[in-house]
């Protein structure tokens, strides 16, 4: 421990960010809560607060922070993620059944008794997951708890009893804070022993019933499949996962068709359908510098342009916001660590990788227009559209056009979709969020293509306004992108 920290501290003076408490001086950090508690919005689409103002979920994935982080190092991660526009940070607190953090503490020294946890001149696991949930508190960052990964149920570690004690112990100790999310499920099938994520949900909610409950879900499957109906699920979670259009690696029961493995808008589209009516978001889509499929390291890996077309397709078909992940962040990976799904380095230097720092533009651009009456709508693309990477995908308001295009290949869109009789169109580039203004247009049909070429991964969105609205002038184009 000693030799990683000198190399932590030689890491943070190298990149000039020694000083947190300086900047934390410098900049003015938002704190959500204070507009009221999260809850489902009135449409049931989105999410909002107690006073009105939309949320955007943008979510950066930390599953391993509780047992391989110290207290620099979450002071560390919560302000850099901070910095790098992210509201919401998922974590696993009981990854394994025999979990433990950097300092030697057993999450679970008694087994599941928590009478004797808090003892009066130690620090054990627990408290070091208060402070993760303190320190983000102070960044103004909500922390996503999944509660026990899945496999520690799977494998019967966790039973229906043990389940009630568990969830009264996590709800008296987090209910305090206004900075939770409930995730129950931890990359696992509902169906998978689902009266202990029934018993465990119901219990969490009975004493906590002020913060929001979704199921995180394993790969290629939705919460909706098995629990849209129940009270406690608020809104749905899925998991598109990490494999590429036709990997398969012969899995028994896989849900979705063929050569559909990246089309996560699909998974939106499909939850939107049901009855009742819940937000839905995915909550762990491919990893950014992870390969395609999990488990061969002489595979392609996913890159920037990757995770930023999971995240547009997302959002443009409905979901409220967006989970990113990194394969060294979402391990907390470090030189003492053996590394899993050959990530290669350390999470520090994870959090300056292009895709982790774009996301923010996403959230950027949808909390500049009008924000619970976007519905996704693709009848305002009236050529002939592509399949897979061509897919070009639309959302709107009443007066705002929003068109997301992977590929930028040539796309007719139907102005008349949106209010004005004449049009104001911009470019808006997903990569430093920059807009460039096109032209004025008269009603009707109009193609649009960038002059900068065809290419996989040359994403552009274009914006179409209603000519008499300010929404990119005021909220877009600041020169601080």
């Amino acid at each position: 421990m000693k030799t990683y920290k000198v190399i932590l501290i030689a890491a943070l003076a190298f990149l000039g960010l020694g000083s947190i408490h300086a900047q934390e001086k410098k900049s003015k950090i938002d704190i959500p809560w204070e507009n009221g508690k999260l809850k489902v919005s009135d449409n049931k689409r989105f999410l909002q607060h107690e006073n009105g103002k939309p949320f955007f979920w943008l979510g950066e994935t930390a599953w391993l922070l509780p047992s391989r982080s110290n207290r620099d190092e979450v002071d560390f991660f919560m302000n850099e993620t901070q910095k790098n526009g992210y509201n919401v940070v998922q974590i696993s607190t009981l990854h394994t059944f025999s979990a433990m953090n950097a300092y030697g503490d057993w999450a679970l020294p008694d087994g599941f008794t928590f009478e004797n946890t808090d003892k009066k001149g130690e620090y054990n696991y627990w408290q070091h997951v208060d402070y993760i949930v303190e320190k983000a508190k102070a960044k103004g960052i909500y922390i996503g708890i999944v509660c026990v990964w899945g496999s520690v149920v799977q494998q019967k570690q966790l039973s229906i009893e043990n389940a009630k004690i568990y969830g009264k112990f996590l709800a008296e100790r987090y209910k305090k804070y206004p900075n939770i999310v409930w995730l129950i499920g931890g990359d696992i099938r509902g169906d998978v022993q689902p009266e202990v994520w029934q018993t465990l949900a119901k219990t969490i909610r009975a004493i906590d019933p002020d913060h929001l409950m979704t199921f995180h879900p394993r790969g290629r499957t939705i919460s909706t499949t098995w629990f849209n109906n129940e009270p406690w699920l608020d809104f749905n979670m899925f998991q598109s996962g990490h494999r590429r259009y036709g990997q398969r690696f012969g899995d028994g029961d896989y849900p979705i068709e063929e050569n559909t493995e990246e089309d996560n808008w699909r998974f939106v589209e499909r939850s939107l359908a049901e009855n009742p009516l819940k937000p839905v978001i995915d909550g762990e889509p491919s990893y950014e510098d992870i390969p395609h499929g999990l488990h061969d390291f002489d595979e392609r890996y996913w890159q920037a342009e990757d995770v930023r077309r999971y995240a547009y397709w997302s959002v443009f078909a409905g979901s409220f916001g967006h989970t990113y992940g990194h394969n060294s962040t979402m391990q907390m990976l470090r030189p003492s660590y053996q590394a899993s799904f050959g990530a290669k380095k350390p999470w520090w230097e994870a959090l300056h990788d292009p895709g982790c720092q774009q996301m923010k533009y996403l959230k950027k651009l949808f909390l500049a227009f009008p924000f619970f009456e976007r519905i996704p709508d693709q009848s305002v693309i009236t050529n002939v559209n592509g399949v897979q990477y061509e897919r070009v995908i639309a959302t709107r308001g009443k007066d705002y056009i929003l068109v997301y295009n992977y590929t930028n290949r040539l796309t007719e869109i139907d102005l008349t979709k949106i209010s004005g009789n004449k049009k104001k169109a911009w470019w808006f580039n997903p990569r430093n969020g920059k807009t460039e203004f096109i032209a004025e247009f008269e009603n009707g049909k109009q193609t649009f293509i960038n002059d900068s070429g065809y290419g996989a991964g040359n994403d552009w969105v274009l914006i179409v306004t209603d000519a008499s609205k300010s929404y990119v002038e005021g909220n877009l184009i600041d020169n601080k992108n």
